[in-house]
């Protein structure tokens, strides 16, 4: 019966992975993220700007370019803009409905990979690859960026 116990608990710990660089975000810089998302991309977003950051998500560019020596293409990229210290960058999976894993925890499952680097002196702070119910990758996300700011 413990060996049973012991399972979920060693499977769920091995679900997230986190590398964190102590005392190294300043409060006072500008951060610049991705727009939009699915789960995590707008959780830290709404997690930074409830510590009192600010966070940028920069101006939509659009442009053509030569695509072979005939076609033009329109092409529409972000303006990072100056000042920006610290970048987000988050991929993730479209969140999936898990009432069986996550019934008090959010019921949504996540999974992500999120970076954030320090363009002052060019580098990544945190890494975290992560899966998990919505409401522990929020306290993980609050834990981590407790760490990041000490």
């Amino acid at each position: 019966m413990k060996k049973f116990l012991l399972l979920p608990i060693l499977l769920l710990a091995a679900c997230n992975s986190v590398y964190v660089k102590p005392d190294s975000l300043d409060k006072s810089a500008v951060i610049y993220t991705q727009r939009g998302g699915y789960t995590m991309k707008r959780s830290i977003k709404e997690a930074l700007e409830e510590r009192g950051y600010t966070v940028v998500v920069g101006k939509m560019k659009s442009g053509t370019y030569m695509d072979g020596e005939e076609m033009e293409t329109d092409i529409e990229r972000n303006e990072i803009p100056t000042g920006v210290r610290y970048i987000v960058k988050t991929s993730e999976r479209r969140e999936r409905f898990n009432p069986f894993w996550c019934p008090f925890n959010g019921f949504w499952w996540w999974n992500f990979n999120v970076s954030i680097a320090d363009q002052k002196t060019g580098e990544e702070i945190m890494t975290w690859r992560g899966r998990g119910c919505a409401h522990s990758s929020i306290d993980k996300l609050n834990k981590i960026l407790d760490e990041l700011e000490k």
